[in-house]
């Protein structure tokens, strides 16, 4: 029942907000000369706060029109080269320079875990000058009519494949949070199979590989309430209105009611602030917070069998590192990637992926010349500290970029 009432909710309060968004356009008119009074900045902000809080975040758009190649400022397009019902794949077409050396291909796998691809638009901002950038647009759940079937964790690695298939040549891959595991049975599975397009590098950051190391809040709550519980209680249908009622999935809005419960007091800090930045005029404060948590506030549905698949086979079973996972039923052996680079990156401060996780990926792919093989524990930072950020630009990003030219030569 959660599901319809979180639509109804939303319907009920369209009028309080149109009333609220009224209240803006005559309070924050700026020949109003009362929206320059302490009285008017306090009605502002409070009828911002209200709009804000009630408001359902439509996806952000990644909005990057240009980067720079070699010094040169040059225009970049967004265009979708490979579809399918659960997913786009995006490249960042630039307008490169006459007689320019192409560049290599690096797919950013994007996490399929409540929020949109654009959470990694800083990701590809800094990627961007040096290489021909690709990322993966998973679809909100909800939106894919039931026509099209399931997805599962099996079908994510299989997509992953079809998509490095599609690049014509063998390129880099950067998995960001959950898609490292789906992308290291992918890359097994390559590997294993002789494809002479299996990556050249994959950079795992911040995924939950071995969950038994550091266990954060996010892998206790899996270990403790177990796959029945979540099913009973995170798992719900579709409400008719939307292109894939009638679908089980795990909410978005779930998704984004734990990441905010864990971490309350900080969420409810920021808030505080931004009124306080609304009231006495601070425009750039205002703008940051919005920016970050208009996209933050923008979540996905996932299909339930990803979700459940997915609990049950990283966090409770935690297949790879007992080496037991298996894709379509049969065992993966990750001893028989050798042609694939491996570079892990994890936060000092990760609260969702503990300090160990990742670098778990090392003692899995136990064939990896060390010559390609490299960890590095980015300190000072959280979660998103590790893929954005200024830590991720002027630290790890380079960090990546020298790993990649050694494979490349």
């Amino acid at each position: 029942m959660l599901y319809p009432f979180y639509e109804m909710n939303h319907a009920a309060m369209a009028p309080i907000r149109f009333m609220a968004e009224a209240g803006l356009t005559f309070w924050g008119n700026e020949f109003n000369p009362l929206s320059r009074t302490p009285f008017g900045r306090q009605a502002i902000a409070s009828l911002q706060m209200f709009e804000r809080a009630t408001r359902r975040y439509d996806k952000p758009e990644f909005d990057i029109t240009s980067t720079k190649v070699s010094g040169k400022d040059v225009a970049v397009r967004e265009e979708i080269v490979w579809q399918m019902p659960f997913c786009d794949l995006l490249n960042f077409a630039k307008d490169m320079p006459a007689k320019s050396k192409p560049q290599t291909k690096l797919l950013m796998v994007a996490p399929m875990s409540g929020h949109f691809a654009t959470l990694l638009k800083g990701t590809v901002q800094e990627m961007l000058p040096d290489y021909d950038v690709y990322v993966t647009d998973w679809h909100d759940a909800r939106n894919v009519p039931l026509a099209h079937g399931r997805f599962d964790l099996d079908d994510y690695s299989d997509t992953l494949i079809s998509i490095l298939q599609h690049l014509g040549t063998r390129a880099h891959v950067m998995a960001v949070c959950q898609p490292s595991v789906p992308v290291m049975a992918a890359v097994t599975l390559m590997n294993a199979a002789k494809d002479p397009l299996a990556p050249l590098s994959m950079v795992l950051m911040g995924g939950p590989i071995d969950t038994q190391r550091n266990p954060t809040a996010v892998n206790k709550l899996a270990q403790e309430k177990g796959l029945q519980w979540l099913r009973d209680n995170m798992v719900m249908n579709v409400t008719g209105g939307h292109p894939g009622a009638g679908r089980e999935v795990y909410p978005g809005f779930m998704q984004l009611g734990s990441f905010l419960a864990m971490n309350a007091e900080r969420h409810f800090k920021a808030h505080k602030e931004l009124y306080h930045s609304l009231v006495d005029g601070n425009d750039d404060d205002a703008a940051r917070h919005q920016i970050f948590y208009d996209e933050y506030m923008a979540v996905m549905d996932l299909t339930a069998e990803f979700y459940l698949q997915t609990v049950e086979r990283v966090f409770i079973n935690h297949d790879l590192p007992n080496g037991t996972y298996r894709h379509r039923g049969a065992l993966i052996d990750p001893a028989v990637v050798t042609k694939t680079g491996l570079m892990t990156v994890e936060g000092e401060r990760d609260d969702i992926s503990g300090v160990g996780q990742t670098q778990a990926a090392h003692d899995i792919f136990v064939n990896i010349p060390a010559g390609k093989k490299l960890h590095h524990l980015q300190m000072d930072v959280g979660h998103y500290g590790v893929f954005s950020g200024s830590k991720f630009r002027a630290e790890v990003a380079p960090k990546i970029k020298a790993f990649f030219k050694t494979l490349e030569k």
